[in-house]
């Protein structure tokens, strides 16, 4: 884009095919057929929409044939806003013009061009092609490698060459480019009865633009085929798998002569003291780990760092309230939290449900979701010689449900 200039970018989605090659016409044309419960032009829509970046608005050419399915496709979409439609031609080049002529009333910046049956693109693809836009480049198209070995056959249907992979891009949708730029393009190659393009990069390479390639997405396929189509259907009707992650946590900390020891928030009188930076508390340490490892938040030193004196003699309930906080904001809930404490002294029983209520207080979850646990180290090794304490924890967590 020139300096200065505002991104204001419109989408064009294609959706006036018939759809031949998916059979079964008596279904209705493909765009328009049912995957997850919802046609397929919805849910690229709903991506479209989701994304919310198209301030020029999107406008999705249909049939004239289609407008009551068209009408049914935008009742599952809870924000409509910005999309209208316009009727395509007798190719997909005409109906692309007819689209970009109706989306220029809004003085778009750019376009996006998309394959109303291809449902799968996400956010990130939709940025990608964005900042390529941004970067400056006039004509954008996202495409994956080649990734199968090519074979040209000879007239009489035999393996004539084996065509290198070298080089060779799969192209997708959608393609992008400057509106004013595209348009221009659309219309010479109508006046010229150029009728053969077989998508719009094509037309910007017949222009004479350079059109940039950035990185498709797998998943981003056009369904073509009746078998695709149910395929995508059974992709999208499966039951969620929920995404519960569970992250260990361990602490020690040395025994130093002192009154008394801080465990889960609770000090209990003993003839020594746990030694470190803030109050030693080695339970709710080794728990604010099990949380952090969770989302791939690092660990408390990360985040407390002993050399900052500010934590110096802290409650090391701020800790555990702040990884419960990482968790929140990752979209986390807490499912439970175990806690095994290993020491010869002092006796954890009696304070045992203290210790669940600190745990649940500061998690904000129900006590039934709290364990500790105690043990000895059968006066082996460093716990046993009671030179320590150590803690062991675990936290579970769901963050929703993963495809």
């Amino acid at each position: 884009m020139a300096a200065g200039e505002s991104y204001n970018p419109g989408v064009v989605v294609v959706a006036a095919g018939r759809g031949e090659r998916a059979g079964a016409p008596e279904e209705g044309p493909k765009q328009y057929r049912l995957i997850g419960g919802m046609p397929v032009i919805a849910h690229t829509l709903r991506e479209f929409a989701a994304w919310g970046r198209a301030t020029a608005g999107i406008v999705v050419v249909i049939h004239p044939d289609d407008e009551a399915l068209f009408a049914d496709a935008l009742s599952h979409l809870t924000n409509q806003v910005g999309i209208r439609f316009v009727h395509g031609g007798a190719t997909r080049q005409q109906s692309v013009l007819n689209g970009l002529a109706a989306l220029a009333a809004n003085a778009p910046s750019h376009v996006l061009i998309h394959d109303a049956v291809r449902p799968f693109f996400d956010a990130a693809l939709l940025e990608r092609v964005s900042d390529a836009l941004n970067a400056g480049h006039a004509a954008v198209l996202p495409a994956v490698a080649v990734a199968d070995t090519l074979k040209k056959a000879d007239s009489d249907g035999n393996v004539g060459v084996t065509v290198s992979r070298s080089g060779l891009y799969a192209a997708q949708t959608p393609q992008a480019f400057s509106f004013p730029v595209i348009y221009d393009a659309h219309r010479k190659a109508a006046a010229e009865g150029r009728t053969d393009f077989t998508d719009d990069a094509g037309i910007a390479e017949w222009a004479g633009l350079a059109v940039r390639l950035v990185d498709g997405l797998a998943d981003n396929v056009k369904l073509t085929y009746k078998r695709e189509i149910a395929m995508a259907d059974e992709k999208l009707s499966r039951p969620p798998i929920a995404d519960i992650r569970t992250g260990n946590g361990y602490d020690v900390h040395q025994l130093v002569p002192g009154d008394g020891v801080t465990l889960c928030g609770i000090k209990i009188p003993h003839d020594m003291a746990l030694s470190g930076h803030s109050d030693a508390d080695v339970a709710f340490h080794a728990l604010t780990d099990a949380l952090l490892a969770t989302c791939g938040e690092g660990d408390i030193g990360d985040h407390f760092p002993p050399s900052d004196p500010q934590w110096k003699g802290a409650a090391s309930h701020i800790f555990l309230a702040h990884a419960a906080k990482i968790v929140r904001e990752h979209g986390g809930v807490i499912l439970n939290a175990d806690v095994t404490l290993i020491a010869e002294a002092p006796k954890v029983g009696p304070h045992r449900l203290a210790m669940r209520e600190n745990i649940a207080a500061c998690l904000g979850i129900d006590l039934a979701r709290c364990s500790v646990k105690a043990t000895t180290n059968e006066t082996i090794g460093f716990v046993g010689r009671r030179e320590g304490i150590a803690a062991i924890a675990t936290a579970s967590v769901n963050y929703g449900n993963m495809t």
